[in-house]
């Protein structure tokens, strides 16, 4: 499957690793010159420098009739732009939008976007479902995959407390969706600090979620 993987930060990388895995082909393209350059390292794939919401980036990349386009950008306007452009002029045949604004949802499928996701309305709706989190393990289907969202905890006495995002090893195949901090729900970026208390909502594959509670419990 041809695959566009454009903007976002780890959740970029994260992608990136599950779908190498799968021997997908793969056009990544970021306008952050220097996580570009980070994705490229960390996972030994060319990685475009550039702006996808400009046609002759996407041209560029030879990204005409690729199977699916996700725009992960933190804008949720240049993430629309970039999946028109690409549906109109590119005939890539399904769109996926990360977007911050929940609200965003419902319109940019309304507006032709294929699937729309949102890591806020995600976390709504866990909050909505259960009364008490010490640990919530949840399996989402998308598709024929199966990925499972955690939210955990954090302890004042816990490793990662006080730490960037960046600067915590996490295991492989783990991405933050949302942090709550309540009353605030926080998309994380690599220069995001972890703080005791927050509840931490966590995508990751099934096979990996105890190793992955064992670490994030982890304590001094």
């Amino acid at each position: 499957m041809k695959i566009v993987i454009t903007g976002g930060k780890h959740e970029a990388d994260f992608i990136v690793k599950m779908l190498k895995e799968e021997h997908h082909q793969l056009i990544v393209i970021n306008q952050d010159r220097e996580f570009a350059e980070y994705i490229s390292s960390n996972n030994d794939i060319p990685v475009f420098p550039g702006d996808p919401t400009k046609a002759y980036c996407l041209s560029d990349a030879e990204a005409d009739n690729a199977d699916v386009l996700l725009a992960l950008s933190d804008n949720d306007t240049d993430n629309y732009i970039t999946c028109i452009t690409a549906k109109r002029l590119f005939n890539i045949k399904k769109t996926v939008s990360k977007v911050r604004n929940p609200k965003n949802v419902e319109l940019f499928k309304k507006l032709g976007i294929d699937s729309v996701i949102s890591s806020t309305y995600l976390l709504a709706q866990t909050i909505l479902n259960e009364s008490s989190v010490e640990n919530i393990i949840k399996t989402l289907s998308i598709e024929d995959e199966k990925i499972v969202m955690l939210e955990l905890g954090v302890e004042e006495d816990f490793a990662l407390v006080n730490k960037r995002v960046m600067d915590i090893q996490f295991p492989r195949n783990i991405n933050i969706g949302c942090i709550f901090r309540d009353p605030h729900v926080i998309i994380p970026k690599g220069d995001t600090v972890v703080r005791s208390g927050d509840k931490l909502i966590i995508i990751s594959t099934p096979s990996e979620q105890d190793e992955i509670i064992e670490f994030i419990q982890k304590r001094r």
